[in-house]
C-alpha cells in the first residue's frame, strides 16, 4: 500500500509534465481556427506588454479603459522581467507554469497527510488542461496560487493565510473570499488582522513606487453585460426572440448593448449583494466546522460571485477548478458533486472560447444553448454548493460537543481527520 502511495506522486508529476507539454503545443499553434486564430496569446503578447511598457515607467495605465485591475495585478505583469534573456511572452508563459507546479506540488503535499486525499492534485493536473492554452496566456494561475496557499496553510498558520489572501485580492479581489470560512474567535481574528496589515503594507508601496494605483475603480464601475455572463445568457435568447441589442467589444470583452442592458446589469450586481448576503448569513448561522469547511465555504463563495458576476470569462473557470482542488484534498468535503459539475463546465467553456465563440458573439442557437448548457452548469454547481454547505454547518441530533458550550471553533488536526467541531 505504501509502495502505492509513493508511486502517485510520481504519476501525478509525469501526468503533469505530458498534459503541459501539450498545452505548450497549443499556445504555439495558437494561430490555427479551432484554438482561436491568434486571439488567445495577443493578449500578452501585445496587450499585457503594452501594460508592462506602461507599468516600467512607474505608473499604472491611467485612463485606460481596459486596465481594470487592482494595484497588485502590476507587479506580476512586471515579472516577466525577472526573466530577462527570455522574450516578455515567453518569460510570462514560463512563470505562468512555475505558478501552476505550486499549486500542483502544494496540492500533492496536502493530500499526502494523514487523513487527507490526492484527489485535489488529480483534478488540478487533469482538469487545468481542459481549457488548452487559455490559463498559460492569462494571470489566473497567479492569482489562483495565491488563493489555494492561503487555504491550505490555515491548518498550521493563521497568519500566513491571511497574508496569503491578501496578496492575492490586490492582484484580483476574489482571493478575500478564501477568508469566508476561517472558523470563528482566534482564527478568524488572527487570518483578517494578518489580512489587514499585508494589504496595508503592500499598497503603501505600491502607491510611493507607482502612481495612478486606483484608477482601475473608475474603468472597472464602466462595465457592461458581458455576452458569456448569465446575464448576457437571457439576453442572447432575448435577441432570438426579437430584441435589437447587439455584441460590441468594449472595455476588453465582449459585451451587449441595447435597450435594457443597463437593467440586466443592476439585476446582476443585486444577485451579487444577495449571494453574498447568503454566504454571510451561513457564517453567522453556522454551528459546526471541520478541516474542509473553509474551503468548502470558499469555493460555495467564489462560486456565487462568478455566476451573478457581469462578466465570465473563460479563465475564471481556473479560479475554480483551483479551489474545487484544494477541496477534494479532504475526504471530508460537502463538495464532491459541485467539484463534478466545474469540471463538466469547463469542459463546455473549451467549445465556448475559443472553438464556437463567433456563435456566442452573434447569438445564434448553437451558441445560446452552448451558453445555457455551461452557465446552467454553473448555476447549478453554485445552488449546490450554497445548500451543502449550509447543511454541513447545521448541528447533527445528537452532536458530539468538543469542549463545553459556546467554545471557539478552532481548525481540526491533520492528524484527526474524523474530528468535528460542535459551536452550538
Amino acid at each position: 500500500m505504501s509502495t502505492l502511495r509513493n508511486h502517485r506522486p510520481l504519476a501525478l508529476a509525469a501526468a503533469w509534465l505530458a498534459t503541459r507539454a501539450l498545452m505548450l503545443w497549443l499556445l504555439a499553434h495558437d494561430h490555427l481556427a479551432p484554438l482561436g486564430r491568434g486571439g488567445v496569446s495577443r493578449e500578452v503578447g501585445q496587450l499585457y506588454f503594452r501594460w508592462y511598457g506602461v507599468l516600467s515607467q512607474g505608473t499604472f495605465p491611467v485612463g485606460d479603459r481596459l486596465w481594470q485591475y487592482p494595484p497588485g495585478a502590476g507587479p506580476v505583469l512586471l515579472a516577466p522581467a525577472l526573466l530577462p534573456s527570455l522574450t516578455y511572452v515567453t518569460a510570462f508563459v514560463t512563470l505562468t507554469l512555475a505558478a501552476d507546479a505550486v499549486i500542483a506540488v502544494a496540492l500533492t503535499r496536502a493530500g499526502r497527510r494523514p487523513g487527507r486525499s490526492l484527489g485535489g492534485a488529480g483534478l488540478w493536473v487533469l482538469g487545468l488542461p481542459l481549457l488548452l492554452h487559455i490559463p498559460l496566456a492569462r494571470y489566473d494561475v497567479q492569482v489562483t496560487a495565491f488563493a489555494v496557499v492561503s487555504l491550505l496553510t490555515l491548518s498550521r498558520s493563521t497568519r500566513a493565510c491571511g497574508a496569503f489572501a491578501a496578496m492575492g485580492a490586490l492582484v484580483k479581489v476574489w482571493p478575500a473570499l478564501a477568508l469566508i470560512g476561517t472558523p470563528r474567535g482566534r482564527t478568524t481574528r488572527e487570518a483578517v488582522t494578518s489580512a489587514v496589515v499585508t494589504a496595508a503594507a503592500l499598497l503603501a508601496v505600491l502607491t510611493a513606487v507607482f502612481s495612478g494605483p486606483f484608477d482601475f475603480l473608475r474603468q472597472q464601475s464602466g462595465r457592461g453585460v458581458q455576452i458569456e455572463s448569465l446575464g448576457g445568457t437571457v439576453l442572447g435568447f432575448a435577441r432570438r426572440a426579437g430584441w435589437p441589442g447587439t455584441a460590441r467589444y468594449q472595455y476588453g470583452a465582449m459585451e451587449f448593448v441595447g435597450p435594457h442592458v443597463g437593467v440586466v446589469a443592476a439585476g446582476s450586481l443585486a444577485l451579487t449583494a444577495a449571494a453574498f448576503g447568503l454566504v454571510v448569513l451561513w457564517r453567522v448561522r453556522a454551528r459546526r466546522w471541520t478541516t474542509a469547511t473553509p474551503y468548502d465555504a470558499a469555493l460555495t463563495a467564489v462560486l456565487l460571485f462568478t455566476v451573478t458576476s457581469r462578466v465570465i470569462s473563460p479563465q475564471y473557470m481556473v479560479w475554480l477548478l483551483g479551489l474545487a482542488a484544494v477541496c477534494l484534498t479532504s475526504r471530508h468535503t460537502t463538495q464532491r458533486p459541485v467539484a463534478a459539475l466545474i469540471v463538466a463546465a469547463t469542459a463546455v467553456s473549451t467549445a465556448v472560447y475559443p472553438g464556437l465563440y463567433g456563435e456566442v458573439v452573434h447569438s445564434t442557437w448553437t451558441g445560446c444553448l452552448l451558453m445555457l448548457v455551461r452557465n446552467g452548469l454553473l448555476a447549478t454547481a453554485a445552488g449546490v454548493s450554497l445548500v451543502r454547505l449550509w447543511r454541513s454547518g447545521l448541528p447533527t441530533a445528537a452532536p458530539h460537543r468538543a469542549g463545553r458550550t459556546g467554545a471557539r471553533p478552532t481548525p481540526d488536526s491533520d492528524h484527526s481527520p474524523n474530528k468535528t467541531v460542535s459551536t452550538s
